[in-house]
């Protein structure tokens, strides 16, 4: 009798070891936190938070939203991606900085069709990119932007996860 309790407390002790297993943090959790914090304290991208995106979600929150699906979908299939390119590109995506409700023309077009170009300019100007991360930005729109298409796993992510908030808070009413 001793060693079965014995043997339950070695099962239940390696339970709990494995419930606190999911909480550890990463290496790639941490970039994943640091690259996060370091764009979202921006001062220029607090200013999405004025601007509706979809429904009655902000830009910023939209971002947010899309940055963590894009993320957590490659945790899920387990993909080798560049972290740091994942969370500019996903976090910058809309970095318009206007109400595209009041006016859907600007003077780079259409915005359905010209804020990835005007959002990679105003993150190139604010932040230190790379050019997977400019190409993240400029081709989230694909298919809308035919000749735009993603050129990366993280692009490809970054344009799904955007695709499928969009969705999500268009439809319905409370998204998250």
């Amino acid at each position: 009798m001793m060693k079965m309790k014995s043997a339950s407390n070695t099962a239940t002790a390696r339970t709990a070891m494995n419930k606190n297993k999911k909480y550890m943090l990463s290496d790639s959790d941490r970039v994943f936190i640091a690259t996060a914090r370091e764009i979202l304290t921006d001062e220029k991208v607090q200013q999405m938070k004025q601007y509706i995106q979809h429904g009655d979600i902000t830009t910023y929150d939209h971002c947010i939203m899309v940055c963590l699906y894009a993320y957590m979908y490659a945790k899920k299939l387990k993909l080798d991606i560049d972290v740091r390119a994942l969370v500019k590109g996903a976090l910058l995506h809309d970095f318009f900085l206007y109400d595209w409700h009041k006016s859907a023309f600007t003077s780079d077009g259409l915005h359905g069709f010209s804020h990835p170009i005007t959002a990679e300019r105003n993150a190139r100007n604010n932040f230190s990119l790379s050019e997977k991360e400019r190409k993240i930005i400029k081709n989230h729109m694909w298919p809308l932007t035919l000749t735009r298409i993603p050129t990366s796993t993280e692009g490809w992510l970054v344009c799904w996860a955007d695709k499928y908030c969009s969705l999500k808070e268009t439809l319905l009413k409370k998204p998250y």
